[in-house]
């Protein structure tokens, strides 16, 4: 600033010092005037004296402030300790900082940068506050959105604002958000498929061409069930095509998603099928008690039902349905709440020396009391009572009582769910009284125990074919053992999803005893010790093996080589960089 010939404002006691006569400049000449005895007085420090010294060397030469700091001549070096070195290079990189921030200072005139007004901490006017303009000093009301003027001595209106060129109203710009890192890992499923058969792609044309299927003449009957599956993947079942699977020569008709289907359109399935013995309807929820009424009287030889989801019939349209179908063999109902213990006393009475199956599944008003009418089916092979309602639990007296009536002839039994059920269940009521069972499962069941299954699997007679004990974290190693050792040969599908305790050497047991078998699906989902070798000697060994489920395994990456043609395997965990 000096170098310019730039001041900027002084204060108050510089101004008045320059008054008397007392600058910078006079002090300088009255030192540099002094005798040396008046210097010696002045104290008795000899470093005040080498200093004067050197101002009168300055006098002589010249005065310059800006060499009052400066040595006469280079001090002698000195031995430095470490400590004094430090204490000099912070002093150094503090007084580069200041230098810096004395160089950033001299790029702003004092004159003409903006006021430091605008920074003081003065709170703002309260909103509905009125004020005056600082430009055209006409009243106006605070605002969220009033801005402040830029020479900092009030506000401005709205219309003053926007004629500064600054929209008051303009949103702020949004932060910019961070880019979200991709997920390093990713899920692969690995498939591998064949050419399809002429049927297939017939069905997928079919499919895709259903509003127009009268084109294509006459299907036949053969393929009928293929192409309902086709068309429920899509949900493409409507009134309009659904007659195309009608015929009043069809026993046996099966639609996997009837959710569009109207109940106009399920009174005329019955009125045009009215010699079928076999229906089964999924995702059926329209089905209501008008429906239930016609069907009393259309579909007079119906021997077997089975509904997903027909939560619309009431007890009455139960009770009058079954009435007047009083020799049922397949009884099968899931997630139907409004069905009660009345509905199954009507069905027991009626059909007690006939019905096979039955299946009670996410029926919300099932318990205990229900399993005294079920006792006297004696014919009765496949019984399912899954997933009840919120809290609600079978015990384990009731069932064992039940299994020790009808359990002689069960080839089916599915008590999943029941939270209440324990080892007692195996032990009392499937050990000995259900010799003839072939397909079993018992999910979600926490109070089994390691030990009590493989007791069980270690005195029971029967081979499974069917077996499920998913989601029972407390089974590990020595269940998995005993059931290798028990079914190994005959398991056509095993779910043991959730074991995270089972060990590596058990699963390696149960690859060898699968080798050269009927196993078709496994599900080790979650079994942390399953690795690449345990699904190679799957893959090698079992050649019937059609999926493998590894959600959770951590270990399997794949790299086992070539997967045969046919085989799918779901959820390999693998890493990407």
């Amino acid at each position: 600033m000096a170098g310019r010939n730039v001041r900027g404002p002084a204060s108050a006691l510089t101004d008045y010092l320059r008054s008397t006569g007392i600058t910078p400049t006079t002090i300088a000449r009255r030192v540099a005037t002094q005798t040396p005895a008046q210097q010696t007085e002045a104290g008795p420090s000899t470093s005040r004296g080498a200093a004067a010294e050197g101002h009168n060397s300055d006098a002589e030469e010249g005065y310059h402030s800006d060499n009052l700091d400066e040595p006469e001549s280079p001090p002698k070096k000195q031995k430095k300790t470490a400590k004094t070195a430090v204490s000099k290079a912070s002093a150094s990189k503090s007084k580069s900082k200041k230098k810096k921030k004395d160089e950033d200072s001299e790029e702003e005139d004092p004159y003409t940068e903006l006021s430091r007004s605008l920074w003081t901490n003065v709170p703002k006017p309260a909103v509905g506050s009125f004020e005056n303009c600082a430009k055209c000093e006409k009243q106006f009301t605070m605002t969220k959105y009033t801005m402040a003027s830029s020479t900092g001595t009030g506000y401005l209106c709205h219309p003053c604002a926007k004629a500064s060129g600054t929209d008051p109203f303009k949103k702020a710009a949004a932060p910019r958000k961070r880019k979200t890192p991709a997920d390093k890992r990713t899920v692969v499923h690995i498939e591998k498929r064949g050419f399809p058969s002429l049927v297939t792609i017939c069905i997928d044309v079919i499919a895709r061409h259903i509003d127009d299927v009268e084109a294509f003449g006459d299907i036949g009957a053969l393929n009928m069930e293929a192409i309902s599956k086709a068309l429920s993947k899509n949900r493409r079942l409507t009134p309009d095509n659904a007659p195309l699977f009608y015929g009043a020569e069809n026993t046996t008709l099966s639609m996997y998603d009837a959710t569009n289907l109207t109940p106009d359109a399920f009174v005329a399935l019955g009125n045009l099928n009215p010699n079928l013995t076999t229906l089964r309807l999924d995702f059926c929820g329209p089905l209501n008690d008008t429906v239930i009424a016609s069907w009393t009287n259309a579909l007079p030889n119906l021997v077997s039902l089975d509904l997903f989801g027909p939560f619309l019939i009431r007890e009455a349209a139960w009770i009058a349905f079954l009435q007047s179908h009083p020799n049922m063999e397949a009884f099968l109902i899931t997630q139907s709440p409004r069905f009660s213990l009345v509905c199954l006393e009507t069905l027991v009475e009626n059909s007690k020396g006939t019905l096979r199956r039955l299946r009670l599944r996410e029926v919300g008003k099932l318990c205990d009391e229900w399993l005294g009418p079920i006792g006297e089916l004696s014919e009765v092979t496949y019984l399912d009572f899954a997933e009840p309602e919120g809290e609600a639990s079978l015990t384990d007296d009731e069932v064992v009582n039940l299994l020790e009536a009808v359990g002689a002839n069960l080839t089916h039994l599915d008590l999943s769910g029941h939270a209440a059920l324990s080892d007692a269940v195996l032990e009392l009521g499937i050990a000995p009284h259900a010799h003839a069972l072939t397909s079993l499962s018992l999910m979600h069941m926490p109070f089994l125990t390691d030990a009590g299954v493989a007791a069980f699997f270690g005195d029971f007679p029967t081979k499974l074919t069917h077996l499920d004990l998913s989601r029972n974290p407390e089974l590990g190693s020595a269940a998995l053992a005993a059931i290798a050792s028990h079914s190994g040969k005959s398991l056509q599908s095993l779910n043991i999803n959730g074991w995270k305790d089972v060990g590596g050497e058990e699963l390696n047991a149960l690859a060898d005893e699968v080798r050269g078998t009927s196993l078709q699906r496994l599900d080790v989902g979650w079994c942390r010790a399953m690795d690449d070798f345990v699904v190679k000697k799957l893959l090698e060994g079992c050649r019937a093996l059609a999926e493998v489920r590894v959600w959770g395994c951590n270990r399997v990456e794949g790299k086992w080589g070539e997967t045969r043609r046919g085989v799918k395997i779901h959820g390999i965990e693998t890493a990407v960089y």
